[in-house]
């Protein structure tokens, strides 16, 4: 396999964490350039598509669009779920990080994140979607890794470091030593199931219906990975769709309420990493039970979770410093720095 190359023109190569929830680009030599939502929204008219808008414009028309128009998010559970509007996200991504169109074709090579655990058919669609959108070289390097190398874990030394990257999509577990997965499993559990957890909670105990941007705000206002002190926590006020009178209708839900409605897929994370404790070689446990569990990826932000798995492992637990974007920084990295050659791969 060829290494990456010292690129030519510095600034258009790029890493892209493309995330089931949010698509986040590191432009080599300037670090990270671009954060915004992986939906966008198609026009449909005539019976011709066409793209109406993408990213933090598109995620504010989410249940709010008009007939012929619809939002879209291509990526499921960390991989492509719509190629055709992946591509067409990607190379509107690519622009942008770059500040808008360009007369001159740019051809930037780019190293894509994908889940340890994707099948060789979706790392091909990934690399596809890259290629179709401009991309001259498509390079993949696994979540944990870049995760691990964007919170400074020793990825290189002969050390075992254990890393938990919770996503929207997915949960990666990974223990990594000498550029190398030594074990990885992943968990289709991430912020994206927790939002629909929230969401049926409240249909349930409420009869209310809310959409998923308003689940996603709870979430990140009041969500809790354990049951507050006090058996009730903080309060918020949530407005939807009464289902049985069908008017729009605003009620109260607490810290507890949102504790319980995500237990189970609190629970299954906590399985996952246990499993890949179980099954880590002697040596590198020994290195993991000094140097604890790192946490990085949007869920690791839920208030309190780095506590349960703490208590859950017996282990210390620390959250990324810059836990969104670690994925991201990590592949620019990866790119960047000669030490890290060998961790990325071209299909």
């Amino acid at each position: 396999m060829r290494l990456p190359r010292l690129f030519s023109r510095p600034s258009n190569d790029m890493a892209i964490d493309l995330g089931t929830v949010n698509t986040v680009v590191y432009l080599r030599g300037q670090g990270i350039v671009l954060n915004e939502p992986s939906v966008v929204a198609i026009e449909t008219r005539n019976g011709v598509q066409q793209v109406r808008a993408v990213g933090a414009e598109a995620k504010l028309m989410m249940g709010k669009t008009p007939d012929g128009i619809e939002t879209i998010r291509p990526m499921r559970d960390g991989v492509i779920a719509d190629l055709d509007v992946a591509e067409q996200m990607i190379k509107f991504f690519i622009e942008k990080a770059h500040g808008g169109p360009s007369r001159l074709p740019r051809h930037p090579e780019i190293a894509i994140c994908i889940p340890s655990g994707a099948t060789l058919v979706e790392r091909r669609a990934i690399r596809q979607a890259a290629s179709n959108a401009g991309a001259r070289k498509v390079y993949l390097i696994e979540e944990p890794m870049a995760a691990a190398i964007g919170a400074g874990l020793p990825v290189t030394e002969p050390v075992g470091a254990m890393v938990v990257d919770i996503g929207g999509g997915t949960t990666e577990v990974a223990v990594l030593s000498l550029r190398g997965l030594a074990y990885s499993t992943s968990a289709r559990v991430g912020g994206d199931k927790m939002d629909e957890a929230i969401s049926s909670m409240i249909r349930r105990k409420h009869n209310l219906m809310i959409g998923e941007a308003t689940a996603e705000r709870v979430k990140l206002a009041v969500g809790m990975a354990r049951m507050p002190e006090d058996g009730i926590g903080e309060v918020m006020r949530v407005k939807g769709r009464d289902l049985r009178a069908g008017v729009p209708r605003e009620i109260e839900v607490t810290q507890a309420d949102i504790a319980a409605s995500l237990a189970d897929l609190i629970g299954q994370i906590v399985e996952t990493v246990l499993t890949a404790l179980e099954k880590t070689e002697p040596e590198l446990a020994a290195d993991i039970c000094d140097q604890g569990i790192v946490m990085t990826g949007g869920g690791s932000l839920l208030a309190r979770i780095d506590e349960v798995l703490s208590d859950a492992t017996g282990l210390p637990v620390t959250v990324a410093e810059n836990a969104l974007t670690c994925v991201a920084i990590g592949a620019g990295r990866a790119m960047e720095e000669p030490v890290y050659q060998g961790v990325m791969t071209e299909i």
